[in-house]
């Protein structure tokens, strides 16, 4: 019978499970080059696979198996450096792993859950951001008929999450300028808009160690967000001497808008973001911030959803991806342009008590 199945040209993943004694999704797995099964059972799939002439091509093994060899990436919008980053890892790990990226931009959409359920009949799997609203609801209901992963958000039975650490980063952050001696903080972002956002307050919450917090600042996280809150600033409806922003974009358009206002950064106020994207280095003063991995947890979500098309089990749990503080001038630190990541117990390099702002000052400087 072996060798009849060696001149059948036909030779199919059926086949192929049958001689070697295994599963379809084994033969799936070791053929894709995944993992979830022992050397044994790869040895036997791969004997099995010689023995046939068994060649995998592209669109039998989709029909064999009924993969669509494409993976769903379903994004808010991709402006803004922290989704095209995220999409480069995605793309990049997908394509290496052999599969094509359909990706879906939920702004704009009148029925993002609807459009989500059509798209995961065209796709293999799906990774979702916990930020949008309906990402619950959809893995929820994709649960057991499609792999489903969610990025930084909750975990959830049966659907795997992944997340760079929030809390930790944005305590030592916070703890930082109250180390410079700033005393009116603020934290600029809307800790409701998405998981990852709430744990970044609750750390800035925790660095005051029990005294009271202002509520945050609850703004969109775009360029234009930042600069009408700056305007806000320097008309005086708003008083502080530091500004923790919940991402670099925020941070950034604040700090040009005050400057551009005449207030000092760091002088009279500080200014941190989140992300470190790459024009954070070339500000000036450069901006202080915490850098996550965005484009590693992309590549990472890429590998753990191609794990679970090819058969295996949720991960339980949040898996974290660390953080690092990132050290420059915009904190009130004389630090070189090019500074290096901070370790957790690094100290302000100088001392250096901003005013809170209440007005543009007469005074302008250029960073």
């Amino acid at each position: 019978m072996a060798k009849d199945r060696q001149r059948d040209p036909g030779a199919t993943i059926y086949s192929v499970a049958e001689l070697a004694g295994v599963s379809i999704a084994s033969v799936s797995r070791v053929m894709q080059g995944s993992g979830g099964v022992s050397d044994k059972t790869r040895q036997k799939v791969l004997a099995a696979a010689k023995e046939l002439n068994y060649v995998p091509l592209g669109a039998a093994r989709s029909l064999a198996v009924r993969h669509h060899e494409a993976h769903g990436l379903v994004l808010p919008e991709l402006a803004g450096p922290y989704y095209s980053e995220l999409l480069i890892g995605f793309e990049t790990r997908a394509a290496e792993l052999g599969q094509s990226v359909v990706l879906l931009l939920a702004d704009g959409k009148r029925d993002v859950a609807r459009d989500v359920r059509r798209l995961a009949t065209r796709v293999d799997g799906l990774v979702m951001l916990g930020s949008l609203c309906v990402t619950d609801m959809v893995a929820q209901g994709l649960h057991g008929k499609k792999p489903v992963l969610v990025i930084a958000g909750h975990p959830q039975p049966g659907i795997e999450a992944i997340g760079a650490e929030n809390h930790q980063g944005a305590r030592e952050l916070t703890a930082h300028l109250l180390g410079h001696g700033r005393r009116r903080l603020l934290f600029v972002g809307d800790p409701a808009s998405a998981p990852d956002v709430a744990d970044r307050y609750e750390g800035f919450v925790a660095a005051h160690e029990g005294e009271p917090t202002p509520d945050p600042v609850r703004i969109p996280f775009r360029e234009a967000d930042g600069a009408s809150f700056a305007d806000r600033v320097l008309g005086g409806d708003v008083e502080a001497d530091a500004f923790v922003c919940a991402n670099d974009e925020l941070a950034l358009s604040i700090m040009s808008r005050l400057q551009d206002g005449g207030v000092r950064v760091p002088e009279d106020v500080a200014v941190v973001g989140w992300d470190d994207v790459m024009a954070a280095r070339y500000v000036r003063p450069g901006l202080t911030t915490v850098r996550q991995p965005v484009k590693e947890l992309g590549r990472l979500a890429a590998d753990r959803l191609h794990e679970r098309i090819a058969g295996a089990p949720a991960r339980e749990g949040l898996e974290i991806l660390p953080t690092q503080l990132v050290l420059r001038g915009s904190c009130g630190c004389a630090a070189a342009p090019d500074a290096k990541p901070a370790t957790a117990s690094a100290k302000p390099s100088g001392r250096t008590t901003g005013r809170p702002v209440r007005k543009a000052s007469s005074k302008r400087t250029t960073a």
